[in-house]
């Protein structure tokens, strides 16, 4: 990665302004015994480091990056601007936030501060510059972190304005968002820009059902993507001034949510970052495929590039009804999955445990006894030596995938704003089915979005893909036309960018493509279910699987039909299709299917198209790896309570964290991580 060192960071958070100096001292110590080599500094320092709209005091700071340096320990510089200072919110209420049912926000908290605000825009962009400036030469720099896990909604009067400049933008021309929103319904047509209000719980949204119902879902998609663009634009104002005084330097932001989180579209801020940072933190029971979706998005956010784990607890949470501890090894196995999946760096929140307000009792590597005389810290320390002896050699290397899988915030937005068929037909839910069947064959996939080339990948997975945006559709026929296999399911092809219906027959767009067309959609109620009977054809077996959630009634138009629906009235209709096209092939699966009829397809289309395996393993283990100057490093990952027996072949590989050798059937401790290093030339 452009400017970091040529190895896996490890470190963390670092919130020394909450402790005296005498702590500060024992930390550096504690920081060496745990190999700790990076420290994200200066989070939420706004308050201290500008006690009012004239003063700013930064020689604590100065302090702090001293003596990191002095410790070998590198600065991962934070803006501060994630929560503004109390000053600020008293001064210019126009800081402050507005929830969607029109309550202003008074100060507290954090991530408090309304996008649109000039006032925040203002002093944020200020406090970015002013750091660079003090800051641009200083040894310890090597990363900057501005705010931090940006996101929220605002429905204050800045955003309403901003709004109406952003559709302007957009649409240049009233009777082009009149078009492009259906506002003829319900008499909505727009005269005046000044008429356009925000979609909230006081105008369009149902509140009876929920954030996501509303009667112009168009507006709604519309509000997301503006929402979103203007928290990238206050990341971009500070990236910019940092760049201003510093032109190389490396600036990121952490991704909240595991990855997948909702108000911010992370492909389209990718594009505005030098590297990739999530924070991840699941809960005690999280499915691992679950985690290891996410961690293959973000390295899909770049095309395949690094991304830094940013955060997670090296212990316990501290926000849920109940926060259990990580169990031994735990920690150290669910950092080496991250790394399995492109991370360069292994980072916690936190490095000390707070001693007071929300988070004192959230994990962190030196705890309330203040030594190393604890579980924890032995871990960190023994994951601390590992990375250190692992030096450079898994640094740039790069993970190879024929399927991918397409995400969009887009699409994942306009799905769950509709009205209809049901609202138990979630996006993210349906995304992570497809991936669970290639985590079950330990088949690798890349995450990708819809403005990425289609031409390195055998298979193309599209599940639930509602909206079809302009000239999508067409890359998706180029792509099987040349030999590529598309899957897609029900729900597909309805609308296009602006949610308006594809006329004449859905799945719209993707019609050709598919060679079906589908009549109608029905929604099963939570118990009802069907069944598909299939047909002994495209090598598949002539047995029968369960589906439920959606039935589609589908009429075939060149394709062939794989499988036929087993009971109601349209028993016997087509299920599932398979249509030639070109070189390729497009599937369409009508329904939503039980788990095993997923694994028995994909197998059937991986081991088609020539996609192998990455490892065979057992239950529980997972495989993953990257290659890089002709080597493969083979990661086998054994998430189970007990240790696992894995075939790795005749041949001795070289096991990096042992520093052993592997060869035939051997025992994968409990919570076990091997990295086999493979020549492949």
């Amino acid at each position: 990665m452009n400017g970091l060192p040529n190895k896996i960071l490890y470190g963390g958070d670092y919130n020394p302004e909450q402790w005296p100096r005498g702590v500060w001292e024992e930390d550096m110590r504690l920081f060496k015994l745990a190999r700790i080599d990076i420290a994200t500094v200066n989070v939420f320092s706004w308050a201290r480091n500008q006690p009012d709209e004239e003063t700013y005091r930064f020689e604590w700071l100065d302090d702090v990056l001293d003596m990191l340096h002095a410790n070998g320990v590198r600065a991962c510089l934070g803006t501060g601007t994630a929560a503004h200072p109390a000053w600020m919110a008293r001064a210019y209420p126009d800081v402050l936030t507005v929830d969607s049912q029109g309550r202003k926000k008074k100060y507290g908290r954090r991530h408090n501060s309304c996008p649109n605000s000039p006032t925040f825009r203002l002093y944020s962009e200020r406090m970015a510059r002013k750091l660079a400036e003090r800051y641009k030469d200083h040894p310890a720099l090597l990363l900057w972190h501005v705010n931090n896990e940006m996101g929220w909604r605002c429905y204050c009067d800045n955003c309403e304005q901003a709004f109406r400049v952003w559709l302007r933008e957009r649409y240049e021309t009233l009777d082009a968002l009149n078009n492009a929103w259906y506002t003829s319904f319900w008499g909505h047509t727009f005269y005046d820009w000044e008429e356009i209000v925000l979609p909230s719980q006081q105008s369009e949204h149902f509140s009876a059902f929920g954030h996501e119902a509303t009667a112009f879902p168009a507006m709604s998609i519309d509000y997301d993507r503006f929402n979103s663009d203007s928290f990238l634009a206050c990341y971009q104002l500070e990236r910019d001034a940092i760049k201003a005084v510093i032109p190389d330097a490396v600036v990121t932001t952490n991704f909240q949510s595991n990855g997948t989180y909702k108000p911010l579209d992370y492909f389209k801020w990718a594009k505005e970052m030098d590297v990739v940072a999530l924070d991840s933190y699941p809960e005690s029971g999280t499915p691992m495929s679950q985690i290891a979706m996410r961690h293959d998005l973000m390295r899909g956010l770049k095309q395949g590039k690094p991304f830094l784990l940013m955060e997670q607890s090296p212990s316990q949470l501290n926000w849920r009804e109940v926060n259990p501890l990580k169990r031994p090894g735990v920690m150290r196995l669910w950092s080496y999955q991250a790394v399995a999946r492109g991370a360069e760096a292994v980072m916690f929140f936190q490095l000390r445990r707070s001693a007071g307000a929300f988070e004192k009792f959230h994990g962190a590597v030196i705890d309330h006894a203040g030594h190393e005389h604890t579980r924890v810290f032995q871990e960190c320390a023994e994951l601390g030596q590992e990375l250190q002896r692992l030096g450079d050699a898994l640094i740039g290397a790069r993970t190879a995938s024929k399927v991918a899988i397409v995400f969009d915030w887009d699409n994942w937005w306009a799905l769950e704003h509709s009205s209809g068929p049901t609202t138990r037909l979630k996006y993210l839910q349906q995304i992570q089915r497809y991936y669970d069947a290639f985590y079950s064959l330990n088949v690798q996939v890349d995450m990708i979005g819809t403005e990425t080339r289609l031409d390195e990948y055998a298979l193309v997975v599209a599940p639930v893909l509602y909206m079809v945006k302009p000239g999508f559709a067409e890359k998706l026929e180029t792509y099987a036309a040349s030999g590529g296999t598309f899957v897609t399911t029900f729900f597909s092809g309805i609308v296009q960018e602006t949610d308006l219906v594809t006329l004449g027959g859905y799945p719209g767009e993707l019609r050709k493509l598919l060679g079906i067309w589908v009549e109608e959609i029905d929604p099963l109620f939570p118990g009802q279910s069907n069944f598909l009977v299939m047909q002994g054809k495209a090598s598949l077996p002539a047995v029968t699987y369960s589906c439920s959630l959606i039935c589609e009634r589908l009429h075939t138009e060149g394709a062939e039909t794989v499988a036929v629906y087993g009971a109601d009235f349209y028993a016997g209709m087509p299920a599932i299709t398979r249509n030639t096209f070109g070189k390729g092939e497009a599937w369409y699966i009508s329904s939503d299917t039980e788990e095993r009829f997923l694994i028995d397809l994909f197998s059937e289309l991986t081991t088609r198209n020539n996609i192998v395996p990455v490892a065979a393993t057992p239950p529980g283990v997972e495989a993953s790896a990257r290659a890089k100057d002709g080597k493969r490093y083979l990661f086998l990952l054994n998430h189970n309570d007990q240790p696992a027996k894995v075939n790795v072949g005749k041949a001795p590989l070289r096991e990096l964290l042992g520093g052993s050798d592997v060869s035939g059937e051997a025992s994968l401790p409990a919570h076990g991580v091997w990295i086999l290093e493979e020549r492949t030339e």
